[in-house]
């Protein structure tokens, strides 16, 4: 897959009307008219996105008598999927880092908050006994 449609496929991804299409396709063939039923949107309006699927090969269409079916196409999202997986082992080695970082923190003790009553009682004690007290 070149770039422009691997850019095309993640464009039409992009929606989450067209993600729900093609949720919806995952389970079988569809009429558009019974793709478009649980939308809030026109018949018109899911028409345009399914040429934007099919425009990016994520769905093809057939006549079968009177109504235009939708099929999922699946190699492309395949395809996506494999262009993904190659930054899964940097993001895997990042949260691994980010994990150890949070176990070191954790098995450290709390240092005192600076200027705390105490250190400043402590830090005054010391000026006086060094002669040093502006006051």
């Amino acid at each position: 897959m070149t770039v422009d449609q691997l850019s095309t496929v993640f464009g039409a991804l992009a929606d989450p009307t067209r993600r729900a299409i093609l949720a919806r396709l995952a389970e079988g063939d569809l009429a558009v008219r019974d793709l478009a039923a649980p939308f809030p949107v026109s018949q018109p309006a899911i028409s345009r996105h399914l040429k934007v699927l099919e425009g990016a090969g994520l769905i093809s269409r057939s006549r079968r008598a009177t109504a235009r079916l939708s099929h999922l196409e699946a190699e492309p999202l395949r395809e996506a999927t494999a262009w993904l997986a190659r930054y899964q082992a940097y993001w895997d080695e990042r949260f691994e880092q980010l994990d150890e970082l949070l176990a070191e923190l954790q098995r450290r003790p709390e240092p005192a908050a600076a200027g705390t009553p105490t250190k400043v009682k402590k830090a005054r004690k010391a000026e006086k006994k060094e002669g040093r007290t502006q006051r």
